[in-house]
């Protein structure tokens, strides 16, 4: 992990730079499924692949598991792909229930294995209670973190989304990350608003998404507004509104190479 200014180096991939990375998630059930998915990937399609570990049955009760899984992963793509490991709570939108303890179980078992044998990178939710003491025992393992916060309900005004970001920024955050749930056109002006005032004066990357099939624009456009990252699809969704990755690369080499 290297940082300079806004941008953020793991392995071959930069965010914050250019045009917006492309991150594959991996939704299985068992580690066999997780490795074979990354296996399968194409070649070229990820430039970060996210081990979706609450998907993985019985992980927010066997940490052993956890790191297993997320060893095997990372033993399965190329060498160059950065792996994010991320068990989603079922409070934003998880698929599987965890109370804190097992949270911070899991995403301890991740810590635990970093190094290049583990994962590049690890999601805490701005929820987590003791948040800036998780992310700072992370990042003093050498692991990125993203800071998220995600709102399966609504999309709160652009101000309320600025002042999120900015509580992940001051918790220690190496990318601030919100997603929300649109209801109209305005609700996605509101996230694209937030998105572009962060990132004007932002220090660190930073990724924004509307799910859904009004949110759809984000994922495609998002990085015009800011957005370092977007999320495409190899096989199973992991979120609403997600698009095949093959796809969304032609449309972001379609609006980034003509700029």
């Amino acid at each position: 992990m290297t940082t300079n200014d806004a941008l953020l180096r793991l392995r071959g991939t930069t965010l914050g730079a250019g045009s917006p990375s492309v991150c594959v998630p991996l939704v299985a059930t068992t580690v066999g499924d997780a490795v074979d998915a990354a296996h399968a990937l194409p070649t070229g399609v990820a430039d970060v692949v996210e081990l979706r570990l609450d998907h993985l049955t019985g992980a927010a009760a066997d940490p052993a598991l956890v790191g297993a899984a997320v060893a095997a992963v990372r033993a399965a793509l190329p060498g160059e792909v950065p792996l994010l490991a991320t068990f989603r709570s079922a409070r934003e939108g998880g698929a599987q229930p965890a109370d804190d303890a097992a949270y911070a179980a899991v995403v301890a078992a991740v810590v635990a294995g970093a190094g290049p044998d583990g994962a590049d990178a690890v999601d805490v939710e701005l929820a987590t209670p003791d948040v800036a003491d998780t992310v700072a025992r992370a990042r003093a393992a050498g692991l990125a973190v993203v800071v998220s916060h995600h709102d399966f309900v609504r999309t709160p005004p652009a101000a309320d989304l600025v002042a999120l970001l900015r509580r992940q920024r001051d918790v220690g955050a190496d990318v601030c990350k919100v997603a929300v749930l649109p209801h109209d056109p305005d609700d996605v002006l509101a996230l694209l608003t937030a998105t572009r005032e962060f990132a004007r004066d932002a220090d660190r990357p930073v990724v924004t998404v509307a799910m859904g099939a009004l949110g759809l624009v984000t994922r495609l456009a998002g990085g015009v507004f800011g957005s370092a990252m977007t999320f495409g699809a190899v096989g199973t969704a992991s979120a609403p509104g997600q698009v095949d990755a093959a796809r969304l690369r032609d449309v972001l080499t379609l609006l980034h190479d003509a700029s």
